[in-house]
């Protein structure tokens, strides 16, 4: 029985595909699978509850803008190299699967220096900081680079490009397969109007918050609404048609899966997740200072697929940007074509299988290694 281990993390955008990936493999093989992540935060929890081992790290952060943690946080990054070239060496993994995150680079410098075999995978159109550093790990031996967009392998440099491979973005397989009613069950909505479905990631939006109290009257109007406000944002009072959430974990696939609409930021695991349901989207891409504008090629992704439309972003506040969702909602609501087709585009690009692709591309290479000695 050969051993895998995993890294990333962050965010439940850095993790939840990890997962999905790991959850395959262990389908199709008997085979041990720890996870590396970070000492401090939501890793421990989210991937101790999908049952896998996990060993914490220090992680440090680059950060886009000036700030003193950005020299402190040097020191946690050297930390976490030397924490998982331990647990690497110790553990005896024949490979090592990064899913991103900024707590994923030391892992994959350790098993570099180590001889082991780094595979990398990049959600957003285009790679980020973690994946183009990891990207020079995964490049020597057996290493592959996974992107979920086909157009992101150009934006590698040319000596890499022959190791990329786009399967799509790894979706745990609930968001494909869950009954709707249990979701209109969680919302407790009647099924008398469409419900739509308002996320902002794991920690919310206030961007997004605050265009659905702008807009609250004409939302309700054609739809019943459940928002996850994010667990550290002010609340929106629950009204008649109108529920709002901290935080959706468990429910989230059964969720998607009674929504006719949602409105949404564009990062990447929520764009896929509601492909592979095959919903509808509005997107609120999250732009501007302390950004590198994945969220913006995202949606512009989706939306000239045909699955989404897009809010901003550009010049004009709030009350633009508001106009501009009233007019979006009302024209989904009113106009059932022009809804279905968006559900139609979205679960064509949602129809890969992206995490059986990459656990095979594992369990090969496993398989092989575990042959070898």
């Amino acid at each position: 029985m050969f051993c895998v281990a995993f890294t990333g993390g962050g965010t439940g955008g850095h993790i939840y595909p990890g997962l999905a990936v790991a959850s395959r493999l262990k389908e199709k093989a008997e085979c041990r699978v720890f996870w590396i992540g970070c000492d401090t935060g939501m890793d421990r929890s989210i991937v101790e509850a999908a049952g896998l081992e996990f060993f914490g790290v220090p992680s440090g952060k680059f950060r886009r803008n000036f700030s003193l943690k950005n020299f402190t946080d040097i020191f946690r990054v050297i930390g976490g190299f030397f924490a998982a070239r331990k647990i690497l060496k110790r553990e005896k993994p024949v490979m090592l699967f990064s899913k991103g995150g900024f707590v994923s680079v030391p892992p994959c410098a350790a098993a570099f220096s180590l001889g082991l075999t780094v595979f990398t995978h990049e959600s957003d159109y285009s790679p980020g900081l973690a994946t183009r550093l990891n990207a020079r790990f995964a490049s020597k031996g057996s290493g592959r680079i996974f992107t979920a967009y086909g157009e992101t392998a150009e934006q590698f440099p040319p000596k890499y490009r022959s190791r990329v491979t786009a399967p799509g973005n790894p979706v745990r397989r609930e968001f494909k397969s869950v009954d709707a009613a249990k979701g209109r069950a969680f919302a407790g909505f009647s099924e008398e109007k469409n419900m739509l479905l308002v996320l902002g990631g794991s920690q919310g939006a206030l961007e997004i918050n605050s265009l659905v109290k702008e807009t609250l009257p004409v939302l309700t109007r054609y739809y019943n609404v459940l928002h996850q406000t994010g667990a550290n944002n002010e609340a929106i009072p629950s009204s008649a048609g109108y529920k709002s959430v901290p935080y959706i974990k468990e429910e989230m696939p059964a969720a998607l899966a009674a929504a006719d609409l949602v409105l949404g930021r564009s990062g990447a695991g929520t764009v896929w997740e509601c492909a592979a349901a095959g919903k509808p989207m509005i997107l609120v891409p999250l732009a501007g200072a302390g950004t590198r504008g994945d969220q913006v090629e995202n949606a512009r992704f989706f939306e000239k697929a045909g699955a989404a439309r897009v809010i901003g972003p550009g010049p004009g506040g709030l009350e633009r940007k508001a106009a501009e969702l009233r007019e979006a909602v009302v024209l989904a609501a009113e106009n059932r074509t022009l809804r279905d087709a968006m559900a139609a585009a979205s679960a064509k690009i949602g129809s890969v299988d992206a995490a059986g692709a990459i656990a095979e591309a594992i369990l090969a290479l496993g398989e092989k290694t575990d042959a070898a000695h």
